[in-house]
């Protein structure tokens, strides 16, 4: 049980912070768009990638030298693209935005997550360096990573489903071009950080 509870812990502080992918969720559920299938293609993916860094295949990483180079690149250009188009929402405006208006298609918004999750260094380093490297430390690695990944479908359930909370606020033009700015906006930081190692 300990073990469990020290994975749940990391699991959860680790992706607690505001990056590309919550933020892509947070405006997934806003729009009350597919929000079922996005939470359930990042928690799973965690899942995977929590259960590689257990398991051992952090070293990959290691292993192969432009791998990280490659996955950065790739995710900055993805994220400056997705940034760009963001800022763009936010400076054209609108009308309010309700649930399910204006949304980008299923196949669009999972494609969009698994771009976020996988084209993402952080992520490898995170779940699969980090918590892989943590879970070491543990007898029951099994259960380490059981409680990283119940973090993970909590944080996202709670985060896709959650959102809706604000949709009232949300009623309001500039509340959404508020949002997209600040999306945006942390899209095009992360990609220079990605940049700069």
């Amino acid at each position: 049980m300990d073990a469990a509870l020290a994975g749940f812990a990391l699991g959860f502080s680790l992706i607690l912070a505001i990056g590309a992918q919550n933020a892509f969720v947070l405006r997934q559920g806003l729009r009350g768009a597919h929000v079922l299938p996005v939470v359930l293609v990042c928690a799973l993916s965690d899942a995977v990638l929590i259960a590689a860094g257990v398991l051992g295949f952090g070293a990959l990483a290691r292993a192969v030298p432009g791998l990280e180079w490659g996955m950065r690149i790739f995710g900055a250009i993805f994220l400056t693209w997705y940034g760009i188009r963001t800022l763009l929402s936010a400076w054209r405006g609108g009308a309010a935005l309700r649930a399910g208006e204006g949304a980008q298609s299923l196949k669009a918004a999972v494609l969009a997550c698994l771009a976020f999750t996988w084209l993402n260094p952080h992520v490898y380093l995170d779940t699969v360096v980090l918590v892989g490297s943590v879970s070491a430390q543990y007898a029951d690695r099994v259960a380490f990573a059981a409680g990283a990944m119940v973090a993970s479908f909590v944080f996202f359930f709670g985060l896709g489903y959650g959102a809706r909370s604000l949709a009232p606020w949300f009623a309001r033009p500039s509340a959404w071009r508020i949002l997209d700015l600040v999306v945006g906006t942390t899209m095009l930081i992360i990609a220079v950080s990605l940049l700069m190692g």
